[in-house]
């Protein structure tokens, strides 16, 4: 019986620089969609969509280890205290935010909002394209993790021998490549392109049926922690060398869906899985004891770490604004001095979010699972 910790609950410095990195460059891409300083968004953001894929990847492991913790310890695994924990973690920030879209017509960043209840039951994702549905169109990778949540438990109960779900993992991954081929054959290959840039986001950037790659990596990172402890062990030994390679993999992503290409065939085909694996890889460098992301800890990206979830409900939003107040001094988009006070309201609006909502939602979480824990242990004894 493996008896190890949960990567879950302990801190990891790794885990934090990469969260960190997620969210500022999410943020950087964002940031140019709104007016951006010469050469920020060409060069450091033009990339920045893919920190989704590396939230994703570090979702799919945190969350994934806390079912197959259980598993390897022999222990049975409670789906109401998952589900629990899931939604106090999710629902109140991101029920806030919807509501303020809703009550206050200035917080909309786009002209167009999708209806309410796509927001409520998170299927905002799908048919959704940027012209037509701009406001809160970030809430997509939200309604991916949602539905990921409530499925990969039912997985756990369908396939509970490790006989059965060994190549479950590989065929999903494969599924993934092999619709988003068909969709790009059959639809995005037509000679009438008219409707390409809709069809594209609306058919794959978008869905949950193409974007499941990073998450099926970290998922597959933590079935490798908890039930393959040598082989783990083993690939963690040279933690640096294990980061030279996710950074020479994430050089090979990039040179596959960067820039136009990420809407030509190799692209759309292949760079959702190029990226995933990168990602992955990275995610395991950063857990390598002798890596130097694993030994290094910063106050700085623990903090960002800690309010990278409010950051992304709400940066924006809040970049919106921050603009439209900037305009009457004459600071323009296209400045510097916009972008770090964008930044720096990015971070305070965050940070109020976390305090204000995230925080005392957590802390009501612990309370509720320890007693439940506390009178299970009482109705044993």
């Amino acid at each position: 019986m493996l008896t190890r910790s949960s990567p879950a609950s302990n801190r990891f410095s790794g885990l934090d620089h990469l969260r960190a990195l997620a969210i500022i460059i999410v943020f950087l891409y964002h940031y140019g969609l709104f007016g951006h300083p010469p050469g920020l968004h060409d060069t450091l953001g033009s990339w920045g969509w893919t920190g989704v894929d590396l939230f994703f990847v570090l979702s799919g492991f945190l969350i994934g280890g806390q079912l197959f913790a259980k598993e390897a310890r022999g222990q049975s695994i409670s789906y109401g205290e998952f589900y629990l924990k899931r939604s106090l973690r999710i629902l109140p920030a991101y029920l806030v935010v919807v509501a303020l879209y809703f009550t206050i017509p200035a917080f909309t960043e786009r002209s167009t909002l999708p209806p309410l209840w796509r927001f409520l039951t998170f299927t905002q994702n799908f048919g959704l394209t940027p012209n037509l549905h701009g406001a809160f169109s970030h809430a997509w990778s939200l309604c991916i993790e949602e539905q990921f949540y409530l499925v990969f438990p039912l997985f756990l109960i369908i396939f509970h021998t490790r006989r059965n779900s060994i190549w479950l993992l590989p065929i999903l991954f494969l599924s993934g490549l092999a619709i988003r081929a068909f969709i790009w054959y059959l639809i995005l290959a037509s000679p009438d392109q008219s409707a390409f840039g809709a069809n594209y986001y609306s058919l794959i950037y978008y869905p949950t049926w193409s974007r499941l790659d990073g998450l099926l990596a970290g998922i597959g990172l933590a079935a490798l922690y908890y039930f393959r402890p040598a082989a783990w062990q083993r690939l963690t030994r040279h933690g640096n060398r294990l980061l030279l390679i996710a950074l020479l993999s994430l050089g090979g992503a990039w040179w596959i869906s960067h820039g136009d290409n990420q809407y030509a065939m190799q692209g759309a085909i292949f760079g959702y899985p190029a990226i995933a694996i990168a990602y992955g890889a990275l995610v395991l460098s950063a857990l390598s004891p002798s890596c130097v992301l694993f030994r290094f800890s910063s106050a700085l990206t623990r903090w960002i770490a800690t309010l990278s979830y409010s950051i992304y409900l709400t940066h924006k939003q809040l970049i919106h604004l921050t603009h439209l107040a900037l305009k009457p001094y004459g600071i323009g988009e296209d400045t510097y001095t916009a972008f770090f006070i964008s930044a720096a309201v990015a971070l305070l609006g965050g940070w109020l979010l976390h305090l204000t909502v995230e925080k005392p939602f957590l802390a009501l979480r612990d309370r509720l699972i320890a007693r439940s824990k506390k009178q299970l242990l009482t109705v044993q004894l």
